[in-house]
This record gives C-alpha cells, structure tokens and sequence, in this order.
C-alpha cells in the first residue's frame, strides 16, 4: 500500500513524514526543500497482533506496512514545470492513494514565523491551488492520450472502444474544474481504462489537518473548514499535529504515553491515519500465526481466498486447496487453536470463501 504526502511547501509534509518514518531531521523551512520524494515504510499500528502473541507463542511479530513517499512541495504551475513541477508530479502518479497535508495552524509553538508561500494561511485556498494544478495535469494527459485513443478505436477492438470513450467523458470534467473521481463509472472497462490512464485526481484522497498544538484534535476554525470540504467530497480528514508526532517518535513508551495525555490525545496520529488509509482504499487485514512468527497481511476487502494465499506466495495461490480459518475474536474466547477446534468454530473454507477482517489463516496447497 503505498501513499502519497502532497501539499504546498511549508505546511509539515516533511515534519510528518520524518515524524511517522523516523527518518531524520525536520525539513529546511524554504520552497523546495524535498527536490527527491524520501520513501519510508511504517509498521501499521495493529492491537490484534499483540492479542493472537497472548495465546500463540511465536520468535517474532510482523505487522502490516505502509509506504509512504513524501512529495515535493507543489506551486501554482507546477502542471506546467514551476518548481520542478512535472517531475514532482510524476511521482505522484505511481502512489495508491494522496495523502494531502493542509496548514490549518497560524503560528509554531513560540510564535516562530513559518512563511506560507501565498503570504497568509487559508487551507480552502490551499486545496484549491492543489486541486488546480493536479487537474492541469491530468486534463493534459487526457488531451495527449485522445488522438491516439481515437485511432485505436476504429479497430472495434472493446478495450481500445472504452479507453476512448471514457477519455471523452473526462476531458469536459476536467475542463469544468472538477477532479476525475467525480466522474461516476458504471462501465467495468471504462472503469478498467481510467486506472490505466495513471489520473492523479482519480486516485482516492485524504486530507491530513496539520493543526496547532493549541488544537490537537483539529476542533479550531481552520481544520473545521477542512472538515466540511471533506465531507462535501465525501472524502475523509484526520487531524495531525506533526509538531507533536515528532516530539513523540524521539520518547519512549513510558513518556509517549504521557506527552499524549497531556495533550488530552489518546493515541500517536499514525494509528488514526493509518486506519483511515485502510478505510480509504478498502483494505483489511488477515493472520498467519505459528512458532516462527505472527504475521498481518494486507488483502483488498471482498477478496476471496485463493488471492489471499498469493498475497504470501505465489504458489499459494495457483496450488491452493483449502483454508483453515478461525477470528481473533475466537482466539480470545477460546484461547487457542486447540479449543477453537473443539467447540467447532475451526472453519474449513475452500476457493469461494470470501475473506474476513480478522481472519487468522492456515492454508493448505499443492504444487
């Protein structure tokens, strides 16, 4: 799963991703201070884990990841190469999903002077000149891809027919100022052909507020405003105070925990984040536990259980045979395997089984 941090320059892209990845120290305070997206992987936060190690006795606990790419800083024309644009811009378009961090803090703690490129901080404003840009750059790609998208459907051939006539309907969208995910697909190739296109504004969005530490929990007037943007995109908004996930990523566990509490926080902000990136793109979790190792693994929600198998190993998937499945939740109860199969809650599922948030999996297969 990998995500995109975009945003203008000097809203806390950088501080978050250092923050999240322990990467290093915090970004220079000047336009372009990221000329090469930095790439960290983080552990997703995920209690479950520690709830199967209770009763599973292993050597080691993996957890799911998340790739996160930090983005340079985009500018007004960076569609047309300002700051580096095109490049930074690119990067972009091999992501998953965007993460776009707004500015919704006036000042640093003690009052230092952040500079906001457009001089005075708007986060309407600032989602605006992204959108605008990330547009630009799709509707171009769009009016490239036309004349040959028309050529190869006078072959008739069906995926050639749909490339064209989704490019068709997007254009106008674009042109109106509107993002490419608002148009509604109900055409599987068209739908098909749009994912390959590579459109910036078709991939799915969350807005991280990067708030103040006078408003940790993102309830001031600036994250407000953000808050109803979202939800009139229907898209979703967590609120991050990257000043403060930095402060925590440096502390142990003892002192993280009591740093949130004095902020009145109950949890890092990687939990909350990571959580709606997996609400995001339609994600879930399942289990493989044994002696060597406890181990998540990330499967798109509604997928069935051959695939799942195949997100471990390929030959997984193309010997599978059957899937021994039982939830955490029956973990609990029962305490271990053992018992789960005693009181018949040990299912044995074949290749239609559709895999459940939760599922804690021994498959069996041949080659």
């Amino acid at each position: 799963m990998d995500a995109g941090i975009v945003g203008l320059p000097n809203v806390g892209k950088s501080t978050l991703f250092n923050a999240l990845t322990a990467a290093g120290a915090l970004a220079a305070n000047y336009p372009f201070a990221t000329k090469e997206p930095n790439i960290g992987v983080v552990a997703v936060p995920d209690p479950r884990l520690a709830t199967i190690n209770r009763f599973i006795e292993t050597q080691k606990i993996v957890p799911a990841a998340l790739r996160l790419v930090d983005i340079a800083g985009l500018v007004r024309g960076a569609s047309q190469g300002e700051g580096m644009g095109n490049q930074f811009l690119s990067h972009i378009r091999e992501v998953d999903a965007v993460l776009h961090v707004v500015r919704c803090f006036e000042h640093a703690p003690g009052g230092e002077d952040i500079t906001h490129v457009d001089g005075s901080v708007d986060p309407l404003r600032d989602i605006a000149t992204i959108d605008t840009e990330l547009i630009l750059a799709d509707l171009q790609t769009v009016e490239n891809a036309l004349p040959k998208a028309e050529r190869a459907a006078k072959s008739k051939e069906p995926a050639s027919v749909a490339r064209f006539e989704v490019l068709k309907k997007l254009r106008p969208v674009l042109e109106e100022g509107a993002v490419a995910r608002s148009l509604a697909i109900d055409n599987p190739e068209q739908a098909k052909a749009v994912r390959g296109l590579g459109l910036i504004t078709a991939k799915r969005i969350l807005f991280v507020m990067n708030v103040g530490e006078d408003d940790p929990t993102g309830t001031g007037p600036l994250a407000s405003a953000v808050r109803r943007h979202a939800a009139a995109q229907g898209a979703e908004c967590v609120p991050v105070c990257a000043r403060i996930e930095s402060e925590l990523s440096e502390l142990s566990d003892e002192d993280r925990v009591a740093m949130l509490r004095d902020f009145g926080l109950e949890e890092p902000a990687l939990h909350a984040l990571a959580r709606a990136a997996y609400r995001l793109l339609d994600l879930q979790s399942f289990y493989t536990a044994g002696p060597k190792e406890i181990r998540a693994w990330t499967i798109p929600v509604g997928c069935r259980a051959p695939q799942a198998a195949g997100v471990i190993h390929t030959d997984f998937e193309r010997g599978f045979i059957r899937v021994e499945v039982y939830g955490v939740g029956d973990l609990e109860q029962h305490q271990s395997e053992r018992a789960i199969k005693d009181a018949g809650r040990l299912r044995v599922e074949g290749k239609d089984y559709v895999m459940r948030d939760a599922d804690v999996c021994h498959f069996l297969f041949n080659l």
